[in-house]
Order: C-alpha cells, then structure tokens, then sequence
C-alpha cells in the first residue's frame, strides 16, 4: 500500500508532484492500491478549495487513486492512541509553558547546543490528567525518547542510523487536543498498512521520529522508505514558493501539457531507457533503486525539449481541440510550428494569428488588400503550387511584393514555416483567414 499525502495549504509544488507520480508508478509495479491522504489538520494553515484543486490536479495527471481521505477523520483514534501510550507510560503529560520552552531554547543557543526537552515534566503520570483537566491547566503530551538507536534502510539514501539523542521527547498531541505531524501520520501510515512511504529528503529528519512512535504502539510490520533529492532552481538552490517554475498550475498557464510534465520529473536525477516516454511505459522499468542520491536541478529548458516532444507525438485531432477545432488539420498545422515553439502557449499565440483579423494598415497592407480579392473571387485551389500561381497572376504581383503581403495574409506574421507546408492545412479556411 502507497499513498501521497499532500496539505491543502497552499498551490501544488512539482516536487509535491514527483512524489505523487512515484507512489502511483511503484504501487502500480506492485499491484497494491494507491491512497490519496489530505493531511488537514492543521486548521489554521488550510486554505478553503486547496483539497479539490490537489485533486483536480492529480485527474490532469491520471493519477487515479483506490481510497481518498481526509486525515481530520481520524481525529478520534489519534486522541485515542497519544492516551494508551500515556497510560502504558510511555509518553507523559507536560504542562511547560511557552515562555518556559522559549527560555530553555534560547539557553541552548547561547551555549551553541542543539535544543532538547529539557524533561522538566517526565515524572507526570497519566493518573495527573483528571486533576490537570478540573484546574484547567492546558497540558500537551510528549512520547518519551527512545533508549536505543533508530535504524532503517533508504531504497535511496542507504542505511540510515538515528542516535537515540537525536530524537528528543517530541510532542504528539497538543494543548488543543489536535495530533501533531508526526503522529497523525505515524498513525494513518500504520491504521492503512502503508508498507513503502515515497516522500521528499524534507522529511528524513520525521522519518526515525515515526518509526519510533510505530515501535511504542506495537506495529511490527516492515515499511520501506525512499526520500527524493530536492529539485534545485537555476541557481543551484532548493525551489521555494519564488520560483515560477516551482508551482504546477505556473506550468500549466504557461502550456506545459501533463504528459511532458510527469516525463521530466521522472527524468529527473535518473538513468531511463528512453528519453521521451509517457507514465504507462515507465510503469515497465521504472526502478527507485536507480534514482540519484545527489540533489537534480531543474531545467525549464529540458522541460520545454520534452514538451514540445509530447506535442509531436499528441493526436492531431485532440490537439485541434485545445485551440477551439474539432477537425485534425488544425493540429497538424500546430505541429508544424514545433520548430519554433514548445508549450501549448506558444502554439496558441502562432495559430490565433493566423486566424486573427490582419492589419491592412501596415507596409504591405495595400498589396493583402490586392490579394484579398483575388482570395474572395478564386475557386477552391487545392494544390499550393496552383494556388500561388493563380494569385500572381490575377495579383501582377511579383517577388517581395506578392510573397511578403501573402505571408501576412496568410499567416499574420512576417516569418515562419513554409507556406507550401502550411497551406494544404488551412486551405479550407482559407476566406475566413484572409479576412
């Protein structure tokens, strides 16, 4: 069982993507069910829609999922667990303050120490929790620190051992009764048997943290993990919120198509048989193991090679479709501007002007007007050849002066592909175009 796991709390990142795309591709290697979890249970950070965008993304992607849930469900058996392991006394109620808390990390500061629980609480009991809840003293409860080392192997990063001084006696359930990060997902990957956990390095540091609150609660079950690089921006520094390129929808406005998108990301810091594929073929080989320890930076460049490839390769008729035509000439005269663009945006902007309305008022606009004409008054002229002919003719104009004005009437900008080749795709458009 895999899930992706993402909080609604702000636009979808790529690199919240690339895990989604590995945990969909791997369970589907394994034949097990791919969950969706919206961690939202941090109430104050949740943005209202954010779910269903997450979702309406994972569609575009085709990143079908077997189980969808929200993580806040599961309140009651969080609040339910953090209490046995207070009552098997291994977690504690503390009553510490913030000012208290903020005193001790500064000290730790001050001194250049790693800031630890001080465990000025450790000796509470759970037979104190009644007598904390008639005096109305707000209270979190902390899992007490492990005693050994914490070990797990990464399909990735290898063995990794956690002292046990690096995992401090964290808290589990806060003041207001909510789960904290930790344990709400310790929990649900343990309540669904989440046996391959796919995330970003981010979280390596959770990672021990987890396994040991899984330990406290008795779960046995093997679970592989594997944490992803970070994808690095142009300037070699991890991607944030400022980079453009970061956010999935920035991607989409720009015209970047889903396929292409979840090609490179897959092609990103690994060794493929192929370098233009789509998600069902990288089904057939993809393997974890083979992904680079070492962080990948992002390319928008490379991005824009494998977009354009993927236009290449997209069924004309469903490319006609995304600029308003339901025939498949126009996609094929689309993908004669692949030369010259990459992203559906691009595309858009070479076929509107084409059928966009010509200014008569520039250098050549009294020889279009000419042309015009000769367009309203001729037959059908199926052949380009033919068609270039008639018009000089009926035209008298030669040279610069016909091809020039023919080109801006035809096309609407002054350079591009061959008529010749764009001709046999608009010929049936051709009064409308020439208006």
């Amino acid at each position: 069982m895999l899930r992706f796991a993402p909080s609604p709390t702000g636009d979808m990142h790529i690199g919240n993507l690339r895990v989604a795309i590995f945990n969909y591709v791997v369970a589907k290697q394994k034949n097990e069910q791919f969950i969706v979890r919206i961690e939202d249970t941090d109430k104050e950070r949740n943005i209202e829609g954010k779910d269903s965008e997450i979702l309406q993304i994972l569609e575009k992607f085709a990143l079908g999922h077997d189980q969808l849930f929200y993580q806040s469900e599961n309140l009651h058996i969080h609040q339910t667990l953090a209490i046995r392991l207070l009552e098997e006394g291994k977690a504690f109620v503390c009553t510490c303050t913030p000012e208290e808390l903020e005193t001790d990390r500064e000290e730790a500061k001050a001194a250049k120490i790693a800031y630890r629980y001080s465990g000025r609480c450790e000796a509470m009991k759970s037979g104190d929790l009644a007598r904390l809840k008639e005096e109305n003293i707000p209270f979190v409860i902390r899992l007490r620190k492990p005693e050994m080392a914490i070990l797990h192997k990464d399909i990735i990063k290898g063995e990794i051992v956690t002292a046990p001084n690096e995992v401090d006696s964290f808290v589990i359930l806060r003041a207001d009764g909510t789960p904290t990060y930790n344990f709400a997902c310790a929990c649900d990957d343990m309540l669904t048997g989440i046996d391959c956990i796919i995330r970003g390095e981010d979280h390596l540091s959770n990672t021990p943290k987890q396994i040991h609150i899984k330990n406290l609660l008795g779960y046995s079950a093997e679970t592989q993990y594997a944490h992803l690089p970070i994808i690095l921006n142009t300037e070699g520094k991890k991607m944030s919120k400022r980079d453009d390129a970061s956010s999935v929808k920035w991607l989409f406005l720009e015209g970047f198509i889903p396929d292409a998108i979840a090609n490179y990301l897959l092609l990103l810091g690994n060794k493929t048989p192929h370098e233009i594929f789509t998600l069902p073929e990288a089904i057939e080989w993809f393997d974890l193991a083979s992904i680079s320890k070492s962080a990948a930076k992002f390319d928008i460049d490379k991005l824009r090679f494998v977009n354009r490839e993927h236009l290449r390769r997209m069924d004309a008729r469903r490319l006609s479709t995304l600029f308003g035509f339901a025939d498949a000439d126009i996609g094929l005269l689309a993908k004669i501007y692949l030369e010259e663009a990459s992203t559906l945006g691009e595309l858009e902007t070479k076929v509107q002007a084409i059928f966009r309305p010509k200014n008569f008022d520039c250098e050549w606009g009294e020889q279009m007007r000419i042309l015009q004409k000769v367009i309203y008054d001729a037959p059908m002229i199926m052949d380009f050849e033919q068609f270039k002919e008639h018009l000089s003719k009926e035209s008298t104009l030669k040279g610069k002066a016909f091809f020039k004005p023919l080109r801006l009437l035809l096309t609407g900008a002054e350079h591009g592909p061959e008529l010749a080749d764009i001709y046999p795709y608009i010929k049936s458009y051709i009064l409308e175009i020439a208006s």
